[in-house]
């Protein structure tokens, strides 16, 4: 038989458990994220039918999505310009992450523009 050293297995542990704290706060960072895309996107599909649809009807709906995706209040101030086949919607919000130690400001800016 072999012998075998134990050494290991702290070692071991230890890195399981920076992984696992890693992919943790990663966790909560990328929920933000994933947020702010799922956002854009609802912004993106507004602006497809934004020649059908009034600049009230735009506002509301992505009042109540950003509402409904758990967005900071500014999210749903959107900013709706139409020129003479173009649309451009934009917004602006920031969102805190608590991190250990500190706590991390995240500035998002969607932008969307579609031309008839």
């Amino acid at each position: 038989m072999v012998s075998r050293r134990g050494a290991g297995r702290l070692g071991c542990l230890l890195g399981v458990l920076l992984i696992v704290t890693a992919l943790y706060f990663g966790a909560n960072i990328g929920e933000v994220f994933l947020r702010y895309y799922r956002f854009r996107d609802v912004m993106q599909q507004e602006a497809r039918f934004a020649d059908v649809r009034p600049d009230s009807a735009i506002r509301n709906r992505l009042r109540a999505s950003a509402d409904s995706l758990g967005l900071p209040e500014d999210a749903g101030r959107v900013s709706i310009q139409r020129a003479q086949n173009s649309v451009i919607i934009t917004s602006s919000y920031a969102e805190l992450v608590e991190l250990p130690l500190f706590v991390r400001e995240f500035r998002f800016s969607p932008r969307v523009e579609r031309t008839f």
